[in-house]
């Protein structure tokens, strides 16, 4: 058995051992479907299509009837791409699978995917049989390795509305593939770094520092050398993560920082229609907003707000109170999304996170004019 690189330990929950794996891409060296007890992988059509899981697929015949391939007592369960398909159906999709070919409780679950794969296989494996079935997750984008697949968040979204159906259910195992990196597309790749921006501005410093400094080199790395350039980024992140999430799995105190941005980008992609706009996009608009606000109640600078929303520009993303083209937007809808935010303590306020300063951030209940203020 080989040493994990990092561990989580998760008070009262187990531990996630996380690996990072250099070169190229060998699902069938960590997996070997057909055999063992059983174990359900879950993908999309978009990573199956993939060359580098073209072997691993093979091995379940090279068709995927009605989205399950089967290789002795294991399934591939591949999914419709996409935040429109983060969905109940989607996990009742996984669940009906396992059920239907007979796998017991403690069946292994692993998704190699996005952020959406990755919250729904955890998901289904947090109910099955309910619940404990071991979880792997694979991350093959740059926000879920960051971001997505660390820390025990499972779910889906319900109607228009993002992530309000879940639970809490760590991975037994986590693999970084960096090479994956290097078949995501432009947009996919630049939605993942508005999440390493934000543990940046909540955490570390140094990372704010070379965003400021590196632009070229973090949006095209020489050569797509994501190895020397991303991984030790995406480590760092994930070690801040960690240390948070260890304290606070549930989200009940701490943990509600690493948030930032994400009121105002929830209610920006429920507004918008899921899967309308990256979710990294809408973070970084979400940030943008927040440390406007946070300037507008005397938290932070102007000084500190005008050199965040800089930068945020200067890579591409959109500042302003809503959207360039997004028209028909209202303060109005972006408010009244927000009051359906999951994280709000009573129904009818709005709880955000905002900045003092780099690495100084406080939750606040926020008056609806103050929110009007900074989205019109």
């Amino acid at each position: 058995m080989e040493s994990p690189d990092f561990i989580i330990t998760y008070d009262g929950f187990g531990v996630s051992e996380l690996f990072f794996c250099p070169g190229e891409v060998d699902l069938a060296r960590w997996f070997c479907p057909g055999g063992g007890p059983g174990s359900v992988f879950v993908t999309d059509q978009s990573v199956a299509a993939l060359p580098a899981l073209g072997s691993f697929c093979g091995r379940f015949g090279g068709t995927v009837r009605r989205g399950v391939g089967i290789a002795g007592n294991d399934l591939l369960v591949v999914l419709p791409p996409g935040e429109a398909h983060k969905t109940i159906d989607s996990v009742t999709a996984i669940l009906r699978a396992a059920l239907e070919h007979d796998l017991p409780r403690r069946t292994r679950f692993c998704g190699i995917g996005g952020g959406v794969v990755c919250d729904m296989t955890a998901f289904a494996a947090s109910v099955y049989k309910r619940g404990g079935g071991a979880l792997e997750l694979v991350p093959t984008t740059l926000l879920a390795m960051a971001d997505a697949a660390v820390g025990g968040k499972a779910g889906c979204d319900l109607g228009p509305y993002k992530n309000m159906v879940g639970s809490f259910y760590p991975a037994r195992r986590i693999r970084f593939f960096p090479a994956f990196l290097r078949t995501l597309p432009e947009a996919e790749y630049r939605s993942g770094l508005a999440e390493i921006l934000k543990t940046a501005l909540l955490f570390d410093s140094a990372l704010f520092e070379d965003f400021k400094h590196r632009r070229a080199s973090l949006l095209h790395p020489a050569e797509g050398d994501f190895e020397g350039t991303i991984l030790p980024i995406v480590q760092r992140c994930v070690e801040a993560k960690a240390r948070v999430v260890e304290r606070d799995l549930r989200e009940t105190g701490e943990r509600m920082l690493l948030n930032y941005g994400h009121t105002f980008a929830h209610a920006l992609e429920t507004v918008a229609g899921l899967g309308t706009v990256p979710h990294g996009d809408a973070v970084a608009w979400g940030m943008a907003r927040a440390v406007t606000l946070s300037a507008r109640l005397g938290l932070c600078t102007d000084s500190y707000c005008g050199e965040v929303c800089a930068l945020l520009t200067d890579y591409g993303w959109e500042t302003g109170p809503v959207p360039a083209g997004r028209h028909g937007f209202t303060a109005e809808a972006l408010l009244g999304a927000m009051k359906k935010d999951k994280k709000n303590s009573d129904a009818g306020t709005v709880r955000v996170i905002l900045q003092r300063s780099l690495c100084d951030t406080v939750i606040r209940e926020v008056a609806d004019d103050d929110i009007r203020g900074v989205l019109k």
